[in-house]
């Protein structure tokens, strides 16, 4: 049954035949012109759902000179509706706590709270009514069964259960799937261990993490005498950080499990987070433009940008009831292309992925730096021992770039001068991809932290620089 009611109203018991590549073939193969005509009449129903419902879009329309009755168009759309960021909804929450004033369905309804972990300020609560989470499941089933898997395949979710949406999305989605589900974790000292000796017993047919995470386990599952193929693995999907569509880091983790890998993942206040995902024939992450409305926008002018074009996703929720997010900046940077898919599925795709968020870009010497593109860059080197660091310092009036190097143990091994060519590869590379000269400093494999959830890679030291700096100009003064 292909249908997009709103609020949506799944049949339970549906499921394609198995030997169908789609779970909605209209929705998912009809031609872009027609999906477009309905994703116009269903923004027109959920903006007008959401200015009844929510004093925060009322507000923030209202001042922006928009009301749902002026829009005819998805250019409309796009030019007069203006987007929403993660400071907009902070805001909201502090002033209308705990949850917004842009929760548009009783407090009765509520099912799931998630939310942010608040490190770097207020936290974000995300509150998700009982009909919203059946269509997340629903949503996350029918693009897991795009990706390959089926009805009693073993899914393990190997990743934190917390307030972290990404796993508690990818297990509604298994469980709505028929799956076997099995909700490993991640984040307990030794569980990694446990982890390779549970996958290596059972044998699972899927599993979910982050891509740092999956290298981790790789060379975890190694150091306790097994072998990453011979878990059996088919499906590798993972959210949470870029990595997946990138092919150093994809083909690393392919190698090492002998397993098909995917890209997904947009926000998690964008739940259900697969809207932009791949399929078993299609590389990189479709655009799944019936469940979540995606645009590529400019980041200045939040401006669509033609095909082709770099720019930044902003995400529209066209299911969702409780907490609808309607033109949410995402702060990433993606570029989108609108071509032929090899799965047959019509919608436009990220054919790299994202490759991280723009606040993440650093500018040293003024050529802007992606921590995404150095991955890639010393993922496909060879010799590199799977983790690094990058440090920007500053000596004198001028910005260094240091890269801290893992070395796979076998260059180690292998002498002097191994390991030199290796590190004046690691600084050809660099000037190739940023046009800068780069230090290498090469460590021993395994002396730079693993995490058991997303990694973090960069250091910026030129602070300390400034402060000195700044301390001298204040010495100076009478």
């Amino acid at each position: 049954m292909e249908n997009w009611s709103f609020p949506p109203a799944y049949d339970a018991a549906y499921f394609p035949p198995s030997n169908s590549r789609y779970w909605f073939p209209k929705r998912e193969t009809m031609p872009a012109g027609d999906r477009e005509k309905a994703i116009l009449e269903r923004l027109q129903v959920v903006c007008r759902y959401a200015y009844e419902k929510s004093g925060f879009y009322r507000d923030h329309w209202n001042k922006a000179g928009f009301h749902p009755d002026q829009l005819r168009s998805l250019e409309d759309f796009e030019s007069r509706v203006p987007v929403v960021s993660k400071a907009d909804l902070r805001k909201s929450q502090a002033s209308h706590p705990p949850f917004g004033d842009y929760l548009c369905v009783p407090d009765s309804e509520i099912h799931h709270i998630h939310g942010t972990s608040g490190t770097t300020g207020r936290p974000t609560a995300f509150a998700i009514g009982r009909n919203d989470w059946i269509a997340i499941s629903n949503a996350h089933a029918r693009i897991m069964w795009g990706m390959g898997m089926r009805p009693g395949d073993m899914i393990c979710i190997a990743s934190i259960l917390s307030l972290y949406m990404g796993s508690w999305g990818a297990l509604a989605g298994a469980e709505r799937l028929g799956a076997k589900a099995f909700p490993f974790g991640a984040g307990a000292g030794g569980m990694t261990a446990r982890c390779a000796q549970w996958l290596d017993t059972l044998k699972p047919q899927a599993i979910y993490s982050t891509p740092t995470y999956a290298l981790h386990l790789a060379q975890t599952a190694r150091d306790e005498g097994l072998n990453p193929r011979d878990f059996g693995l088919k499906c590798m999907f993972f959210s949470g950080e870029p990595g997946a569509s990138l092919p150093g880091v994809r083909d690393r983790i392919q190698d090492a499990f002998g397993a098909r890998v995917f890209d997904c993942g947009s926000m998690a206040e964008m739940t259900p987070w697969m809207n932009v995902a791949g399929s078993a024939e299609t590389d990189g992450m479709l655009c799944w433009q019936d469940i979540v409305y995606t645009e590529v926008c400019d980041p200045k002018t939040m401006q669509r940008v033609p095909y082709g074009e770099r720019g930044t996703p902003v995400y529209t929720h066209l299911e969702r009831t409780s907490q609808p997010m309607i033109r949410l900046a995402s702060g990433d940077l993606t570029q989108w292309v609108n071509e032929p898919n090899p799965c047959g599925r019509t919608y436009p795709r990220l054919p790299t992925g994202i490759f991280g968020r723009i606040d993440d870009m650093f500018t040293i010497r003024g050529e802007n730096v992606y921590p995404s593109e150095i991955d890639r860059a010393l993922n496909e080197t060879p010799g590199y021992g799977g983790e690094h660091l990058i440090i920007i310092t500053r000596e004198a009036a001028m910005d260094e770039l240091l890269l801290r190097v893992e070395a796979a143990p076998e260059l180690l091994a292998a002498g002097t001068d191994r390991v030199e060519k290796f590190r004046a590869d690691i600084a050809h590379r660099m000037q190739k991809l940023i046009g800068l000269r780069a230090k290498a400093e090469i460590v021993p494999h395994g002396s730079l932290p693993r995490t058991d959830f997303k990694a973090r890679r960069v250091i910026d030291d030129r602070s300390v620089f400034r402060d000195m700096q700044a301390h001298l100009e204040r010495e100076k003064s009478p």
